[in-house]
Order: structure tokens, then C-alpha cells, then sequence
């Protein structure tokens, strides 16, 4: 436990005693698309052979969690003010994505398929750009109940491993905790 003394512009002097230096805060949103698994580069015929029915246009309802890891700030105690987060999702994710076909109406998949993993890795670019101070953590895009992509930055990313990292259920298993 930490104590900290925070003087105010009224020479008010509030004393903080902190449990943790660091926190994760996760705030979810749950959306609509509609897609088709579709390389650019592909017929239809070659689209249908390698990704199956999956290749006919289709939908799905996503989780979107997205957690910030920061030290809460000592005045509100709160890492990131949450109605500052929920604007950045509506702005970000919502706007662009919600009951939208991912394939026609958005520029992300015209060469690769949306599929969780590359659609997970989109949503952490525009988030890391989006959300300020350097405190995403992790998205976690929750397709269905049993199929979701974790995407996050390696914590110790040696020269051959850049950009995010990936986990899902075959990895990381359902019961798996954070």
C-alpha cells in the first residue's frame, strides 16, 4: 500500500493510501455485422473451396471488451473516466462497424477475409491510435460464446516479434483468467 498526498489549487491537501500501483478497467460493447470470408485475390469458386459456407454472406453478433491498464489518477481514482471510453467506442468501433457489411462497407477486408483474428487485429489498431496515453491493454472480440481473439502487445517483444500478440480459445482455453 502507497500513500500519496495530492495538494489542490486550494492548498487543500488530500492524503490517498493505494492498494495497487496499476489497474485494469474493461468496458464491453456488443455489435452487428454481416460478412463473407473473401480473399480479393480469390474467385468466388476458389473462395468457396477454401473457406466453405463461409464464404456465403453471413452475420454475426460480437462482444467487443476492451481493457486500459494504467495508475488511477489520484484525484477520481479512476484510470480512464469511463464516458470518455464509451465516446471513443461509439466514435470508433460503433460508427464504423455496427450493422455494417465488414467486406462492402468498410476498407479493411478487400484483400483478407474478416476473420475474428484479422478483425480483431483492425479494431486494436484503430483503438491504439484512439485511446489516449498509451493505457490499452487488450481487446478481446468475442464472435460467439465459444470463439474469441485476444490481441495485445507482447511484453517483451524482441526484434523478430513486432506488433500485437493473439490468443483464443485453443490457446488460452475458456477457463482460462486475466
Amino acid at each position: 500500500m502507497t500513500t500519496r498526498f495530492v495538494e489542490l489549487p486550494s492548498r487543500i491537501l488530500i492524503y490517498f493510501q493505494w492498494v495497487a500501483e496499476l489497474l485494469r478497467i474493461t468496458r464491453a460493447i456488443d455489435f452487428s455485422t454481416s460478412l463473407r470470408y473473401r480473399r480479393g485475390d480469390l474467385s468466388d469458386a476458389e473462395n468457396a473451396e477454401l473457406f466453405g459456407p463461409l464464404s456465403r454472406q453471413h452475420g454475426h453478433n460480437y462482444r467487443l471488451e476492451v481493457t486500459l491498464l494504467g495508475e488511477p489518477d489520484p484525484l477520481t481514482g479512476m484510470v480512464l473516466d469511463l464516458k470518455d471510453l464509451q465516446q471513443i467506442l461509439d466514435n470508433e468501433i460503433m460508427r464504423r462497424f455496427d450493422h455494417r457489411d465488414l467486406n462492402n462497407d468498410t476498407p479493411y477486408f478487400e484483400k483478407d477475409p474478416p476473420t475474428p483474428e484479422n478483425f480483431a487485429q483492425v479494431i486494436y489498431g484503430i483503438l491504439r491510435s484512439a485511446v489516449p496515453g498509451g493505457l490499452l491493454d487488450r481487446v478481446r472480440l468475442r464472435q460467439d460464446c465459444d470463439v474469441w481473439v485476444d490481441v495485445f502487445e507482447a511484453p517483451s517483444a524482441s526484434p523478430s516479434q513486432t506488433g500485437p500478440s493473439q490468443t483464443g480459445p485453443s490457446q488460452t482455453g475458456p477457463s482460462q483468467t486475466w
